[in-house]
């Protein structure tokens, strides 16, 4: 990847990750969190995986992200933009769909 590869990425990750480490880390501690997802190994699901490797990413200086990073924060950017394109109608407080995408670091509610 070239450097402006990089920036792109990190750009579209910012805008598809709205949420900060603290507060996705706060989150996935919750009964919400762990009861979505599909889960791997019958433990932890993708999107709360992910979401301990968003908050690793968001800690780390610019400098210190690894290849495996940047090809994490594609795989978060693409699904943010699938998902949201899943948006159920009515109110989406407490659905299953915002719960996923808070895993992934994004919560539909939260002011831009």
């Amino acid at each position: 990847m070239t450097k402006d590869d990089h920036e792109d990425t990190r750009h579209e990750f910012g805008q598809a990750v709205n949420m900060t480490a603290s507060e996705i880390e706060e989150w996935l501690g919750t009964d919400e969190s762990k009861g979505v997802g599909q889960k791997t190994d019958g433990h932890e699901s993708v999107g709360h995986e992910s979401g301990r490797h968003i908050i690793r990413i968001l800690k780390k200086k610019q400098a210190d992200l690894t290849d495996a990073d940047y090809a994490h924060m594609r795989k978060v950017i693409g699904y943010v933009a699938r998902h949201s394109k899943q948006r159920p109608e009515g109110d989406i407080s407490e659905t299953p769909w915002r719960y996923s995408l808070m895993n992934w670091g994004n919560d539909p509610q939260k002011k831009k």
